[in-house]
């Protein structure tokens, strides 16, 4: 094993906060890894890493040799991409993860168009409502919906999500049309529930420059995008939902728009990547086939 190699452990120890996760996403005994850091150590003198039961985490020093480590690699990787062949014709597997009603809409129907363009390439596909952990589940990239919170990962905003107020017409020829906020509490809605917090969302509104919410009242609270649109269809309330995900229901009738000018507030649209300077060829290309795909088929603005 060479020193780059070592920096390379290190870093993934460092990215997966573990010494079992780095391992297996290398593909190397934990002994192994656990070795490779010791002897950085040893041979730089000091502690890079602190060790815990539950997590592992860098020290001070551990924190400047880990970015110094980023750029040696990028830069040993970028000379040896000059004569690789998987630059001219990229080959394994990447790891994406979107949200289920995205996957299956737009990114799964598009891939035969990529795999015809990248044949030796393989594609992890994730379709999960969840917030997925990049570093610990080994993702190459992620495309997230909605506000982040703090994060040290690599971000880039594609657009944002307009939202529709939507009814199916049996719905509202039992229950009347809403036409402002105030006649909500009369109604009932379709509730969603956060797959990864469980919490339910309000009702929500522009209000000139104010965001105005409504906890609703509901016979059914769902977790994806599907179960509420079925459950819309099926007349069991109102629904606020991305414009793109009802196009379809809303061209055919099944269901109708209502309040339009009172709308919940664009969300965005982020794809999140690790944090490193150096990415392999087979995901920047997929990255730079998948981001129009995404712009075109979610209507972002």
């Amino acid at each position: 094993m060479d020193r780059i190699d070592r920096f390379r452990i290190f870093s993934r120890v460092v990215e997966c906060a573990s010494f079992t996760r780095a391992a297996d996403q290398l593909g190397l005994p934990r002994s192994t890894v656990s070795a490779a850091v010791a002897e950085l150590e040893q041979r730089l003198g000091t502690r890079l890493l602190q060790r815990s039961t539950r997590r592992v985490s860098t020290t001070h020093d551990g924190d400047v040799f880990h970015a110094r480590c980023l750029r040696l690699i990028a830069e040993v990787e970028d000379a040896e991409s000059l004569f690789r062949q998987e630059d001219a014709q990229p080959v394994g597997l990447l790891r994406i993860d979107v949200p289920s009603r995205i996957g299956r809409r737009i990114v799964a129907p598009a891939l035969p168009d990529f795999f015809a363009r990248y044949p030796q390439v393989e594609v992890d596909l994730g379709m999960t409502d969840r917030a997925v952990n990049l570093i610990e589940e080994g993702c190459d990239a992620v495309l997230r919906v909605g506000q982040l919170g703090d994060s040290s990962l690599v971000s880039r905003t594609l657009g944002t999500l307009d939202f529709v107020n939507v009814a199916a017409p049996s719905y509202l020829r039992a229950y009347g049309v809403p036409q402002q906020p105030t006649d909500l509490q009369q109604h009932r809605a379709v509730n969603y529930a956060s797959p990864t917090t469980a919490r339910v969302e309000p009702w929500e509104w522009q209000d000139g420059t104010q965001l105005r919410t409504l906890p609703m009242q509901g016979w059914v609270r769902v977790n994806s995008a599907e179960a509420s649109i079925a459950c819309c269809v099926a007349g069991l309330g109102l629904l606020q939902i991305p414009r793109y995900d009802v196009q379809d229901e809303l061209q055919s009738g099944t269901l109708v728009e209502v309040m339009p000018r009172h709308v919940a507030q664009p969300l965005p649209v982020t794809l999140l990547q690790p944090h490193r300077q150096h990415r392999a060829q087979r995901v920047h290309l997929f990255l730079e086939w998948l981001v129009p795909l995404l712009r075109s088929g979610l209507q972002l603005q």
